[in-house]
């Protein structure tokens, strides 16, 4: 079940995702009115992108929201694995928006329009500010609890502030250009959707080595090891396997004792080893802990009737 750090953790992640849901609907419908009464393409492109944005928030939220339910008959190990599948969503999403945006800045440069106006370049660089903050936030946020799919709604921050900074240039660009260079934010606008797509292939593979339960980094196993081996009576790991499931990690670890030890006392130890490791790592969902006999302290035929534990 959810322990009361997984909670926690699950609730910073939710309150990070409905902070950019706010802020993306308020800069999705400022950049479109911008875009539309600027003649920048690139800044209604960058206002696409903030809708995106939007969507992936929601679909981040209920993806956590998921993801920290008890488990059940029909899902034993929980429902962690919804946080990634989030993650993956949000990945296609940014994907799609990338070749969304490229196609119709093609158009527009192929179409003749006016030039951007001056005021659309201030709204923009406001935009690059807020979103390269809240980004920042958000990935603090995401890195903290371990959450695939809030690390990949910062990076979708990222790359709303990387199109804006984009659209910024292409509209400095046609503004000091004069005419002929009307089309250069139209370039902009490609060069943001080439970020977007990039984005999304990154985040994409990251949803899905979590979904392929991927090891948990080195430094997680290695405090998983050190934990066991604080217990006394727990001599060697001889097997050590982690991966992520959502905001919590589990564990099936083998761990060598003394051969001597009674079927009661071995189990004991186990369960101290089990408490040791989540309480030097409270994200731990569930530990699976597989006692073995340690070489140097086996003694005796282990199968004879009536024999200890081996």
């Amino acid at each position: 079940m959810p322990t009361p750090e997984l909670k926690d953790r699950a609730g910073r992640a939710q309150r990070a995702a409905q902070t950019g849901l706010l802020v993306n609907t308020g800069l999705a419908l400022v950049k479109l009115l911008a875009g539309i009464l600027g003649h920048s393409y690139a800044l209604i492109a960058d206002a696409v992108e903030s809708t995106a944005d939007v969507f992936s928030s929601l679909i981040v939220w209920g993806g956590l929201r998921i993801s920290v339910r008890e488990a059940d008959d029909e899902f034993p190990f929980g429902y962690g694995k919804a946080d990634a599948l989030a993650a993956a969503v949000v990945a296609l999403m940014l994907l799609g928006a990338g070749a969304g945006i490229a196609v119709q800045a093609v158009r527009e440069i192929v179409t003749p329009h006016h030039a951007p106006a001056p005021f659309t370049l201030v709204v923009l660089l406001a935009v690059v500010l807020v979103k390269e903050v809240l980004f920042r936030r958000v990935l603090r946020v995401g890195g903290e609890v371990g959450s695939t799919s809030v690390v990949a709604d910062a990076w979708h921050h990222r790359s709303d502030a990387l199109t804006s900074a984009a659209a910024a240039i292409g509209i400095s660009i046609a503004l000091l250009g004069g005419p002929g260079f009307e089309s250069a934010d139209d370039w902009a606008a490609i060069a943001a959707a080439a970020v977007i797509a990039w984005n999304g292939v990154r985040t994409l593979r990251r949803a899905a080595l979590d979904l392929l339960d991927r090891a948990a980094p080195e430094p997680v196993r290695e405090r998983v090891e050190a934990a066991a081996l604080s217990v006394a009576g727990a001599l060697a790991v001889e097997k050590l396997v982690v991966r992520r499931s959502g905001l919590g990690l589990f564990v099936d670890i083998h761990v060598e004792a003394d051969g001597g030890l009674e079927l009661r006392d071995a189990h004991v130890l186990s369960g101290m080893v089990k408490s040791a490791i989540r309480v030097a790592l409270p994200e731990v969902i569930g530990v699976l802990v597989h006692m073995e006999p340690h070489a140097d302290t086996v003694t005796g035929n282990a199968l004879s009737p009536g024999a200890r534990i081996r």
